[in-house]
């Protein structure tokens, strides 16, 4: 796979995938990280001479044009951050597009329209990746968001391009996340939490074959208590899976790994409540109560297995963080990991907005784009993006 600093741009017109897929209400982009995240690569392309042809999808239009999923505001927002004009295509693909891209003089900045407005992008149509890939000479990705994605713009495109290669930001992933898994420093210790246990089974399995310590949290961690024989009282527990949470809490014993799970939670009567009840320890969660939050014995737990590692990936937060009354469990694990002194690797949307809500982006030592993506990612699965540059002009 090559890397953009490995790829003459100069005076050329690069076509760059990236991750807009910003959220909106009302027409208003409430977080601009992702587009922020885009720019060291952008100014890179602009400084070397070249003309930029931006794309991306917005939401999920289902091939359907739909005005309150445009990228305009996008557009608008990234000529703030710029500080240059971004011309705004009428769509993403035809001759009107096609002329304005070929039109652009070295240094401008062009955002094509929404690519899910057409079907082609998420079928992978050879046709519209053909169309897509005439508006520029050069393919950059710098999506990690969608590497997991086989869609026309991250690898159906790459088939009818001479070069191309990986933007700063996936280049950024491929090796933080690279380095993490396959040739970490120990203690390496993986957090994992989040609702639900059946979208990571393969993750942990495949973690227990790497980690020395595994930590499980949030609502996922009531599966594993309850293989356990603690009664869970209402709180969300995978009953299908009960079975499948025994099989790991074996296998981690029989691989050595210290698997650890909340020792006590701040229970309510359900995520939107106003209040907790109160502290529980595991044993005696209420019938009518669910466990909402980690509890301050089990902070103490974790950051005391959490002290001397020196890899940590994370994805996943500790409860229903969303409502500040069952946040606290996920904030103070991200001040434990945040003061560690070795690879902090965080993934994951949901974490993500923790982090930034927490005010400790800069504390981390990488924050990963990709939701579907890093988990993919660490369960050691390829990812159709980095398969497609590998094989670009093969």
């Amino acid at each position: 796979m090559l890397f953009l600093d490995q790829v003459d741009i100069r005076d050329k017109r690069v076509i760059m995938r990236v991750d807009y897929n910003v959220p909106l209400n009302d027409g208003v982009i409430t977080d601009d990280n992702r587009i922020r995240a885009s720019l060291p690569t952008i100014n890179y392309i602009l400084e070397k001479g070249a003309s930029l042809v931006l794309c991306s999808h917005l939401g999920k239009p289902k091939g359907e044009k739909r005005p309150e999923l445009s990228l305009k505001p996008v557009a608008e927002r990234l000529q703030e951050l710029l500080d240059k004009d971004v011309i705004m295509a009428p769509d993403c693909i035809g001759e009107e597009v096609l002329t304005l891209a070929q039109n652009l003089k070295p240094g401008q900045v062009m955002l094509l329209e929404n690519l899910r407005f057409h079907s082609g992008e998420q079928k992978n149509d050879p046709d519209f990746a053909r169309e897509l890939a005439k508006m520029g000479e050069i393919y950059v990705n710098d999506a990690f968001g969608v590497a997991h994605r086989a869609h026309a713009s991250v690898v159906g495109i790459t088939r009818y391009m001479s070069k191309c290669c990986a933007g700063l930001l996936l280049e950024k992933e491929w090796k933080y996340l690279g380095k993490a898994l396959k040739n970490p420093e120990r203690p390496f210790v993986a957090v994992s939490g989040g609702a639900k246990v059946s979208s990571k089974l393969g993750i942990i399995n495949s973690l227990l074959d790497k980690v020395d310590r595994l930590i499980i949290g949030g609502a996922m961690a009531n599966t594993f208590l309850q293989a356990q024989g603690v009664n869970m009282g209402r709180s969300l527990v995978e009953k299908d899976l009960v079975s499948e949470a025994r099989e790991i809490l074996a296998k981690a014993r029989e691989k050595g790994v210290s698997l650890y799970l909340p020792v006590d939670f701040i229970v309510g009567t359900g995520p939107e409540g106003e209040i907790g009840s109160g502290v529980c320890p595991y044993q005696d969660i209420p019938e009518e109560e669910m466990a909402l939050d980690i509890g301050p014995a089990t902070h103490i737990l974790f950051t005391e297995v959490l002290k001397d590692a020196r890899t940590v990936v994370w994805n996943g937060p500790m409860g229903a963080f969303e409502n500040s009354h069952f946040a606290m469990g996920s904030l103070n694990l991200a001040e434990s990991i945040a003061r560690l002194d070795g690879l902090t690797i965080v993934g994951g949307g949901d974490t993500d907005a923790l982090i930034h809500k927490a005010g400790l982006t800069e504390k981390f030592s990488f924050i990963s784009t990709g939701g579907g993506s890093f988990l993919q990612f660490l369960e050691g699965r390829e990812l159709p993006a980095f398969k497609a540059l590998e094989e670009c002009g093969q």
